[in-house]
């Protein structure tokens, strides 16, 4: 398009016929007076309106005008022009077509906005006249000061500095007499992070210090030392968690965070005075591009579209159950990820938070301050939210206000130690819940446990042992092939274990109208016979059996989970 020509807009209205000959050279007088705008004026003493002049201006420069109320922006391509230079113009970019951007423009005949537009996008352009008025709303609608508020965010950032632990930095700076131990720690870390453990546990034993890692939810001891460095660390630990390092007779809970191997390391710590020393275990939360998601997790595809459908109703209760350690707030938080969007108000209130989530209001309870679950959840369903995370059902009071929410139009989700889904309701009305409470708001139960993978790179097959055969025909019948089945012979990557991360098993009861009305019935057994039919052949047994059977897991870990909920 051809650069635009200067029109002078006074005679261009007069020649429309929108303005007479007096009211332009009243204009005139009050430009030359004041230096305002010839077109503020016209507006501001009701000669013409905004839509008159732009109507104008579109008619003269044979250019489209555009209403920008009933426009339908696109915000990323809005973007495509700096705010800055779209407030300073008076431009918004409406249309990208490729080799051109559609710019819209207040005055159009403005030369100087037009080459520095043009300079700046790379573009050719091609223009169409907007309401001054209307546009001004649109760009702070659309940009919302998001440019100077992020220059602002980066400035304080850069002051703030990085929170996270270096430990090269610290064993620099550490004395003599500290050097080592922060040398000890560091090598500790690096090793846990090495073999992906979840938990470090530095124990003081009678005449030794014992260090173990949690892997795949299994103790492995590390290394042992002397006993006379234990104090030591547990109290360059406390110093790193701002724990009290004068108190060792009352156990003390904190965290900190460090960087290793440039991953980003989130640590819990808990001390607890034991007989020969203080024992400090530490849960490692690698934050490092921590993306939780439910097709990760192992569920399932049949009952994971299921679950996804209640995950999609506007209100009401979403408990997974299972003992500690079993995955339960991995399958929480991918739930709040698929809920987590721009229309929705998440609140979350755990003990402790433990990845952080963007976009979500994350709030930890302290029992300290007397902040509990109750009292948060309380102020939380005042925040006006959506959906909100309760971290366990730890109490009657915490579970009757988590039924409420749920039934008042939220989307409750929740923790429960129970073994199996079934009994979960149960558990509730044992807890005091009312009947008529858990018959209306609950909505589904998760149950689920975590079973090793058999490490990929020393994968053999494997001859059943007696007990394993049987096991397996109490499940299937007479149809075990003895042949199919595999174990881990044991190698470098998975330090001779076997097995080599882990997976999740489920079972799922949807609370149907025939399950609620059981819930109603005063006697517990009838509603366990009706939760059992419903999930006749899609238990967490079976769902541990066909892993094993289709080569993932051994038959010995698929018993060893079922185990910790037969009857």
């Amino acid at each position: 398009m051809a650069r635009p020509e200067k029109v002078r807009l006074g005679e261009l209205l007069v020649q429309q016929k929108l303005l007479s000959e007096e009211q332009l050279q009243l204009a005139l007088s009050e430009q030359k007076r004041s230096g305002r705008k010839l077109g503020r004026f016209f507006v501001e003493n009701g000669f013409v309106t905004e839509e008159q002049i732009s109507g104008a201006l579109a008619k003269q420069l044979n250019i489209p005008y555009i209403d920008l109320k009933y426009y339908n922006f696109n915000p990323d391509t809005v973007r495509l022009l700096p705010e800055t230079q779209a407030r300073r113009f008076r431009a918004i970019a409406l249309e990208d077509r490729g080799s051109a951007l559609l710019l819209g423009l207040a005055d159009p005949t403005d030369l100087f906005a037009y080459d520095e537009i043009a300079r700046s996008v790379k573009r050719n352009i091609e223009l169409a006249v907007v309401n001054e008025g209307e546009l001004l709303q649109t760009i702070d609608r659309i940009y919302r000061k998001t440019e100077e508020i992020t220059d602002f965010a980066r400035e304080l950032e850069q002051d703030l500095g990085d929170t996270y632990v270096d430990f090269g930095a610290l064993g620099a700076t550490a004395g003599l007499e500290e050097a080592p131990v922060v040398k000890l720690l560091q090598s500790v870390f690096d090793d846990a992070t090495q073999v992906r453990a979840s938990d470090i546990h530095i124990e003081p034993q009678e005449g030794r210090l014992q260090i173990r890692f949690r892997i795949d939810g299994v103790l492995h001891l590390q290394t042992e030392s002397d006993i006379k460095i234990a104090s030591a660390l547990a109290l360059r630990l406390k110093l790193m968690s701002g724990l009290d390092i004068s108190e060792k007779r009352l156990p003390q809970d904190g965290r900190f965070a460090i960087k290793v191997k440039q991953q980003q390391i989130d640590v819990r710590i808990s001390t607890m005075p034991t007989q020969y020393g203080e024992s400090v275990v530490m849960r490692l939360l690698n934050q490092s591009g921590t993306t939780l998601k439910l097709d990760s997790i192992g569920m399932p595809p049949g009952m994971l579209e299921r679950f996804r459908a209640i995950l999609r109703r506007p209100n009401g209760l979403v408990l997974v159950t299972g003992p500690t350690g079993s995955g339960k707030t991995t399958t929480l938080y991918g739930a709040l990820a698929e809920l987590n969007t721009l229309e929705r108000k998440l609140i979350t209130v755990e003990d402790p938070v433990e990845y952080r989530l963007p976009g979500i209001n994350q709030v930890q309870v302290n029992d300290k301050i007397e902040l509990t679950f109750a009292r948060v959840l309380r102020s939380a369903l005042r925040q006006d939210p959506d959906v909100v995370l309760v971290g366990e059902m730890r109490d009657q009071d915490t579970a009757q206000i988590g039924m409420r929410a749920a039934m008042t139009g939220h989307l409750v989700l929740s923790t429960l130690h129970t073994n199996d889904a079934a009994s979960t309701p149960v558990r509730l009305l044992d807890m005091g819940v009312p009947r008529y409470m858990v018959a209306t708001s609950l909505q589904v139960v998760l149950a689920q446990r975590l079973v090793r993978l058999i490490c990929a790179n020393c994968t053999e097959p494997y001859e059943l042992k007696a007990t394993e055969h049987e096991w397996l025909k109490a499940e299937l019948g007479d149809t075990v092939d003895t042949r199919r089945y595999l174990h881990g012979r044991g190698c470098v990557h998975c330090n001779g274990t076997g097995y080599r991360g882990r997976t999740g098993v489920y079972e799922m009861l949807e609370m149907t109208e025939a399950l609620a009305d059981a819930a109603n019935h005063h006697e517990p057994a009838h509603f366990m016979k009706a939760a059992h039919a419903q999930m006749a052949g899609q238990t967490l047994r079976r769902h541990a059996v066909v892993l094993a059977a289709a080569g993932k897991t051994t038959v010995a870990e698929a018993m060893r989970i079922s185990n910790q909920f037969e009857d």
